[in-house]
């Protein structure tokens, strides 16, 4: 018999209603439509426009998703972990606030951010609970509204970021099913390459730093680049190895979606096809801890029970990773 291990069993997701195109982008700074494309595979991206939302509406907007179509009572979840970057407030869980509108009133929660390995580093989390044997469902949210600390009148920045959630539901299995292996990593050399300077305890909100614009989101985009491309790359190369898993045997390479040249350099460096590779980076841009389960979302009807799934990401600080899972359901026809 197969020992326990920590299988997904249903996925949901939202992304909001407003699209912010490149064309659109044309009008509010100095770039094209064909820059972008060619840099990043980005065509358009969402935006949730309402000023008195967070976060936490994508993330409870994802549980829902994901509760209707499981059929699942939300008072059985044992735990909620909200991976995102932006959270609705420091100090207050936004995990807990999700728990609570949701109805999982017996789970603990946390929030957890890792940057754009936040989801990632997420499944680690989530399966280490289901197999210690305490817990049975773990709901992972993956959620960013990333328009909040974005500056759209820096073109390095604005043209790369959307808005999303992803959510998945961990639960235990014996059929050999589920998360396999992992290979997780993290630099301190990566803070300066990818930051919000203001905010938090090093640097506080005043007057100054609102009005050096440092509440948003930098980035060195040919360092962050460079390490991302060698970086998840080799992890993934790495989880095959380590796995005896050849291109052939891997079904599905889910990477973060941060951009196309990376996704293409880390499937080449597996030998996979293109038509093994999941990507929606031309609909949503990149939205951080949300990428990979709305990847699921998006790819759940042409996966099949017991393929073989390999997840990679990269993220500022720098965090980066890689996650063999073995897919658990097959939705019925």
């Amino acid at each position: 018999m197969s020992k326990l291990s920590a299988a997904i069993t249903a996925v949901g997701a939202y992304v909001p209603d407003f699209v912010l195109t490149n064309e659109l982008l044309e009008t509010m700074v100095e770039t094209n439509d064909e820059w972008i494309t060619t840099r990043t595979g980005i065509k358009e991206r969402r935006i949730l426009k309402d000023v008195n939302k967070g976060t936490s509406y994508l993330a409870i907007k994802a549980s829902e998703d994901l509760i209707r179509k499981k059929n699942l009572d939300p008072t059985e979840i044992d735990l909620v972990i909200v991976a995102t970057a932006t959270p609705d407030l420091l100090v207050a869980s936004t995990a807990a606030f999700v728990a609570t509108e949701i109805g999982a009133v017996n789970a603990f929660s946390f929030d957890l951010q890792a940057a754009c390995s936040s989801f990632l580093f997420g499944m680690s989390t989530a399966a280490g609970y289901i197999e210690s044997g305490r817990y049975s469902k773990i709901l992972l949210i993956g959620a960013d509204k990333m328009s909040s600390i974005i500056d759209y009148t820096d073109r390095t920045t604005c043209i790369i970021f959307g808005d999303g959630a992803g959510a998945v539901l961990f639960e235990p299995n014996m059929e050999g099913l589920g998360l396999k292996d992992e290979f997780l990593r993290s630099d301190g050399v990566g803070r300066n390459f990818l930051k919000m300077d203001a905010g938090g305890s090093l640097l506080p909100a005043s007057e100054e730093t609102v009005r050096n614009k440092q509440h948003y989101v930098y980035q060195d985009g040919k360092s962050v680049f460079k390490f991302a491309v060698s970086n998840m790359a080799e992890v993934a190369a790495k989880i095959m190895e380590r796995n005896q898993l050849s291109h052939d045997d891997v079904d599905w390479l889910v990477p973060h979606q941060a951009n196309k040249r990376i996704i293409d350099a880390t499937s080449t460096r597996m030998g996979l096809d293109s038509s093994k590779v999941m990507i929606n980076i031309e609909k949503y841009g990149n939205t951080t801890s949300a990428t990979l389960p709305l990847l699921l979302a998006d790819y759940e009807t042409k996966l099949k029970k017991g393929d073989n799934l390999v997840f990679a990401a990269f993220g500022g600080g720098f965090t980066w990773g890689s996650i063999y899972l073995k897919w658990a359901y097959t939705l019925p026809k």
